[in-house]
């Protein structure tokens, strides 16, 4: 399963912070609330939150059960203080001009390390909508190399990553090749499936799972991206 578990965290005002006791309190309730209102199982972490505001922290959890800090959503009310923001509302013609709320928002914390997490979660084996290896076509013999090519394009036009493997090596060979560079899906092409325009589906963990027409397996696997 490349999904990872997670978890949510309410992390309230720390032993040092700026604004009042006040701008907390509403802060922390406006965070509570919004979990609440999407019924998201929470855990309270006291004391946790920056300086400046209260946050929502998630944390997921990989294949190994090790916790990462990724994502984090931060109620900021002292920022728009200090730097004197406001913004008009229909009022303002009689000078009543609202304080703005800054939301500081990362959906990944940092991206390289995201990516890590989810690459050693998964093992390489990357899901069929983010992984760079979705079809490798492997020919039989050098009689298909232009049915594959043919396949490849129609694949690449349809809007998959798909390459061709045109090698001289052996079918089993490459067939174990591109199962071990964690293609999703191999398709193998002989004189059958040429002469009836259908292509052989196998897994990458070499499970032969149908024989269909090519315009099909596009359908399902778009589907299932």
């Amino acid at each position: 399963n490349s999904a990872l578990e997670y978890e949510l965290f309410l992390s309230t005002k720390p032993e040092k912070y700026v604004g009042t006791d006040g701008q907390w309190s509403d802060a922390e309730n406006q965070l509570r609330q919004a979990l609440e209102a999407h019924r998201l199982p929470h855990k309270v972490k006291e004391g946790d939150g920056a300086f400046y505001g209260p946050k929502i922290d998630i944390t997921v959890v990989d294949a190994l059960k090790r916790r990462h800090q990724c994502a984090t959503i931060q109620l900021d009310f002292q920022l728009p203080e200090r730097f004197n923001l406001t913004y008009s509302t229909p009022e303002s013609v009689t000078g009543s001009f609202k304080r703005p709320v800054i939301i500081h928002r990362a959906v990944f914390g940092s991206v390289e390390r995201f990516m890590a997490i989810l690459m050693e979660h998964t093992a390489g084996k990357w899901p069929l909508w983010l992984s760079p290896r979705q079809c490798a076509i492997v020919p039989v013999s050098k009689d298909q190399f232009g049915y594959a090519e043919t396949i490849r394009a129609q694949l690449q036009a349809a809007g998959l990553i798909a390459d061709a493997d045109l090698s001289d090596n052996t079918l089993s060979k490459k067939i174990r090749e591109n199962q071990l560079a964690q293609y999703n899906y191999i398709l193998v092409v002989g004189r059958a499936e040429e002469k009836d325009q259908t292509v052989n589906v196998r897994s990458r963990t070499n499970e032969i799972l149908r024989v269909e027409g090519l315009n099909d397996f596009i359908h399902r696997t778009k589907l299932e991206i």
